[in-house]
Formats: structure tokens, C-alpha cells, sequence
């Protein structure tokens, strides 16, 4: 471990600081800075909502056995709802109070109390182990930090890591040598915390990942292979998450779902679900934040939150096919097919075809309550966020969003497919409000419209507008013709109605930000060798400075053999 510090830099993020070598050989970017933040501002909300469920319990449990405070010197129900979960031949009882493994009855004077342990955070895949150690230095409450890497200098680097952050670091960060797939299968339920931040597809640690979490702990997990989930690579895709994409204006929102569908489809085979609490797209990549519960019952709702979509190839017109419904009869209650097909053979807005996707993650992707709880905590810390800008901008767009409207609309597209000037943002909002339905923004397009409208009034606003401010002839066969060939049904109100704005806007808060920097996105892997082809990735003077600097060590190596030559010549 030994190493010459004159040829690493100290780089500062949060509380945190690391050594980083000259050369690319352990994976750092600085661009996660605002994944990092965003992770530790979750994470702080998780430790005060599980402290606050666990109080809950305790004090229903509590009233069930009669008294406020004593409970019976007795085996704890809790110990043996773990046990049950552990056995993969047992079901859990609906009606039975899961708990997670980190509550401990601890006796005090001959009786009994709960005692929630600090969480357990495992961080698969640490490379400089900087996110393990802002965890351990700025996140209240948190227990002990498990970094692994598979790779040696990775591994190296993140102990020399901690011993440079001192002794908060020493005494709760730990890092391993390891296979994170092996290991995490090997310490199943013991983490009340995984992060998974891969380079590329996490989908070869997500079965062993939802394995290791507790329940109710939670998942982080990234995807940065945009390119595969938005549809550049639609078969690779249904490969590695078992979805097809498609390439509509909401496909990163469609990346996000479709990573979440996944997360599920790997839980429900260990009887386990997932209940979103964040879902971003940030930067160039996708971010969730899941908690993981185990019930067999529960899990048959799978279903009801998955759904195809139908994407017209000729106009924005997108359907929604859920995969399961339930027919309720008295206390019963029956899991059957979805009822299809939602959409006919051909659009009935266009007549064109139909491209279908998915499935996808149809139920909301927020917890407006986490999100609500995150964005406070975020702002009354600000000072402890590299990225509090721009982290509190995405969180606060979120908190606006629609939470039960998958997908979205650009009014952009609507206006292009139609050939036809565009209304603002404001008066289309206006006219989708007054005719009784919602609309709201994204947080992954500034352009995205989400609403509960059907395509079909959609269209007919867009109709309406382009009776007041007409268009030129188009040929008969363009899909645009062929909408504005039929008139309208409703007539729109474009009248500017109250919720036009959201509070944001209204307080002209600042929600999409500019990227702080000249190429400020993904960066190499670790280990590979730099290249003037890698000057969009890194900069032109990053570039230059390592090419001089392979050239100087190979001119010196090349001295090096000339001399070691010459003395075996002499001698």
C-alpha cells in the first residue's frame, strides 16, 4: 500500500477527502457528485422514517399486550417473523407485522424492548470507497459502512482512503476484496442498505442485491447505459432488464420504469416487492431509491403495477396495457388478466400503427411523502451539499409532478406532427385544466407535459388551436391531415386558469440547471488507456496533459533499456 504521495491529488467532496493517483487507475467522476448527494440526503430521510416505524411498532405492540411500557418475559414476535422469512417454504400471515433484522429484544431488569441498531450499509461496488466514507462522516446515525471491489488497486486504494479520513472512517468503513454478487448472496438480509453504482447495467447484481436488504430496508441503484434503456439497442435491452423500449420523447422516463419493473421481477421470485420512494434521471443516468418488503400475499399485486405500452408510429398517441386486474366479490378478492387489447390495429387519431413496449413500472415511481421529507431536509442543510443546487432543483420539480401519470407528452412534438405554430406551455395548461383534468411538469424534460387526459382531448385542443391560428396545406396522407381532417368534440377554453403556473414557477424557482462545467458527463473506465479519441469525454487539456505524460514515461523506460543494454554490452 505503499505509494508516492507526490503523484496524487487530494480531492474534497462533503466532509470526505480522497487520494487519487495521476493515472486512470481507480475509477472516479466528479459528476456524481449530485448521485452522491442526492443518496446522502435519502439516506438521512430513511434513518429518521424507519426510527419513526420502528417507535410505531414498538408502541402498538405495546397497547396489544396491555401496558405502555412492560412486555412479558417471552419469546419476541419479531425474532420469529425473522425466522419465517428466512425459510423460503413459509409465507408471511397478512396480518402479521413484519419486522426488520435489525431489531434486537434486549433485556432490561427481566423484561423485553425492541432495540433498533444503527443501519448497515453495503456498498457493492466502492472503487476509491468516496461514497462509502461521505456516508460514514456526514450521515447521522449510520452504523457501520461495508465497501467492496473486485478489483485489487480498487481495494488498496479505498483503505488507504479511510486512513487518510481518520478515525470516524477507521472505526465505521470497512472495505473487502470481493465479488459483490458472491457476497451479498452469502449475507442475505443483513444489510439495511445496498447502493449499487455500476458502471453500465446493474442487472447482474440486482438478483443477489434483493437478497441481501432487510425488509424495509432499501435499494440504491443506478443504470448509466442510457443508450440500451432509452431504445438505441432495444434487444440488448430486453436481454439484460427483460423489457423492450421505445424511442418516444418520455424514453428516460421509460429507462427509469423499466429498470424499476426489473428490481421487482428479481425480488418476487424470493416473495419480495419493492415500493419506490425517489426515481431520478439525472445528468446521463438513472437513479432509484426502493424499499424491500417480503410478503407472499402482497406480492401477487406484481401485476396491477405493470403495463405495455402502445406508441403510434405516426403521432404522439401513447396507451397504456396493464398486465393484471382484480375482481373483488365480498372479503375475496381474484387476481385475473388485463383486459386487452386497449388500443384497435390502427390509431384511431392517425391511422397508423402501433409500435408496443414494455412492460414497464406503471404505478407511481415517488413517495410525495419522502419527497416532501428529502426536499426540507436538503434545505435546511444546504451547506452540507456540494450539489445542493442542483440536487434541490430536480427534488423540488419532482415534488410537482403528477404522481399516478405514467409517462409524458412534448408539446413540441404534438405541434411538429401537426405542422403548426405552438401555444405556450402556460395556455396549453390552461386548456387541459378547464376541461377538468390535471397536467403537471417532469423533472426528466423541461419540455415534458404529464396529464390525465385522454389522447383523444389532447388532440382536440390541439385541433382548436389550429383553428385560430391555421396551418398550410399539408398532402391528405401525413398524419397531422389526418387529425385535423375531423372536428373537434370538445371545444377548448384556452383561458388562463389559475393552476397554469406551479409554485415553483410562480416563484420563478430555478429547476433545470446548466451543467457547472465543460464536459461534464461519463468518464472512462478505470484502467483503460487515454486516447485522443477520448477528448469529448475528458477535454482537450485533460487530454493533452496524459498523452505528455505517457510519452515522458516511455521515453524514460526507453532510457532505461538503452542504459541496462549498454552495461551488459561493457560488462
Amino acid at each position: 500500500m505503499s505509494m508516492d504521495l507526490n503523484d496524487c491529488t487530494i480531492i474534497k467532496e462533503g466532509e470526505a477527502e480522497i487520494l487519487m493517483h495521476a493515472k486512470n487507475e481507480v475509477f472516479f467522476n466528479k459528476t456524481q457528485v449530485n448521485n452522491r448527494d442526492m443518496s446522502i440526503a435519502v439516506l438521512r430521510t430513511f434513518i429518521s422514517k424507519r426510527k419513526q416505524e420502528h417507535e410505531a411498532l414498538l408502541s402498538k405492540r405495546n397497547k396489544k399486550n396491555g401496558s405502555s411500557s412492560d412486555v412479558e418475559d417471552k419469546p419476541n414476535d419479531c425474532d420469529i417473523n425473522i425466522e419465517k422469512s428466512n425459510d423460503q417454504g413459509l409465507e408471511e400471515k397478512p396480518n402479521e407485522d413484519p419486522c426488520t433484522a435489525s431489531e434486537e429484544p434486549v433485556k432490561i431488569e427481566g423484561k423485553v424492548r425492541g432495540k433498533l441498531k444503527p443501519p448497515r450499509v453495503l456498498e457493492a461496488l466502492s472503487a476509491s470507497g468516496l461514497r462509502a466514507l461521505r456516508y460514514a462522516r456526514e450521515v447521522e446515525g449510520i452504523g457501520q459502512v461495508v465497501a467492496l471491489d473486485n478489483d485489487k488497486g480498487a481495494v488498496e486504494a479505498c483503505q488507504r482512503n479511510i486512513k487518510f479520513n481518520g478515525s470516524v472512517a477507521c472505526s465505521k468503513v470497512e472495505s473487502h476484496l470481493a465479488d459483490a454478487r458472491v457476497y451479498m448472496l452469502t449475507h442475505p438480509k443483513e444489510f439495511d442498505v445496498v447502493d449499487l453504482d455500476p458502471y453500465g447495467s446493474p442487472s447482474v447484481f440486482l438478483d443477489s442485491a434483493v437478497q441481501s436488504v432487510v425488509d424495509g430496508g432499501m435499494l440504491m441503484c443506478t443504470a448509466t447505459d442510457m443508450a440500451v434503456l432509452c431504445g438505441g439497442n432495444g434487444e440488448v435491452c430486453y436481454s439484460k432488464y427483460g423489457s423492450y423500449p421505445l424511442r418516444g420523447k418520455y424514453c428516460h422516463e421509460m429507462a427509469l420504469r423499466i429498470l424499476l419493473a426489473c428490481i421487482e421481477s428479481h425480488a418476487n421470485r424470493y416473495k419480495r416487492y419493492i415500493v419506490p420512494v425517489l426515481s431520478v434521471q439525472m445528468d446521463f443516468y438513472v437513479r432509484v431509491f426502493v424499499r424491500v418488503y417480503t410478503s407472499a400475499s402482497a406480492m401477487k399485486n406484481t401485476p396491477l403495477k405493470l403495463s405495455y405500452v402502445y406508441q403510434c408510429i405516426g403521432c404522439d398517441s401513447f396507451h397504456l396495457q396493464p398486465i393484471g386486474r382484480t375482481v373483488s366479490k365480498n372479503t375475496s378478492v381474484r387476481y385475473l388478466p388485463g383486459f386487452a387489447p386497449v388500443v384497435p390495429q390502427e390509431c384511431s387519431d392517425c391511422g397508423k400503427k402501433f409500435n408496443m413496449g414494455g412492460p414497464i413500472w406503471s404505478a407511481p415511481i415517488h413517495d410525495q411523502d419522502w419527497v416532501t421529507s428529502i426536499l426540507a431536509d436538503v434545505k435546511s442543510m444546504k451547506n452540507c451539499y456540494p450539489a445542493y443546487e442542483r440536487i434541490s432543483a430536480v427534488l423540488t420539480t419532482i415534488s410537482e409532478e403528477l404522481p399516478d401519470v405514467p409517462l409524458f407528452l412534448s408539446l413540441h412534438n404534438l405541434c411538429a406532427t401537426l405542422k403548426c405554430t405552438s401555444p405556450s406551455a402556460v395556455i396549453f395548461r390552461s386548456a387541459v385544466i378547464n376541461a377538468g383534468y390535471q397536467i403537471s411538469g417532469t423533472h426528466v424534460n423541461p419540455l415534458g407535459l404529464k396529464s390525465d387526459a385522454p389522447m383523444d382531448v389532447i388532440w382536440d385542443i390541439m385541433r382548436c388551436w389550429v383553428k385560430n391560428h391555421p396551418v398550410k396545406a399539408q398532402p391528405a396522407d401525413l398524419p397531422g391531415s389526418v387529425i385535423l381532417a375531423k372536428e373537434p368534440i370538445l371545444q377548448a377554453n384556452f383561458a388562463r386558469a389559475v393552476a397554469s403556473l406551479s409554485k415553483a414557477q410562480a416563484k420563478k424557482v430555478a429547476r433545470f440547471l446548466p451543467n457547472p462545467e465543460r464536459h461534464w458527463g461519463p468518464k472512462l473506465r478505470a484502467g483503460r488507456q487515454i486516447t485522443s479519441k477520448h477528448i469529448s469525454l475528458l477535454g482537450e487539456e485533460a487530454v493533452n496533459g496524459c498523452l505528455n505524460d505517457q510519452d515522458s514515461e516511455r521515453d524514460a523506460k526507453r532510457q532505461k533499456i538503452e542504459k541496462s543494454n549498454d552495461a551488459i554490452a561493457e560488462s
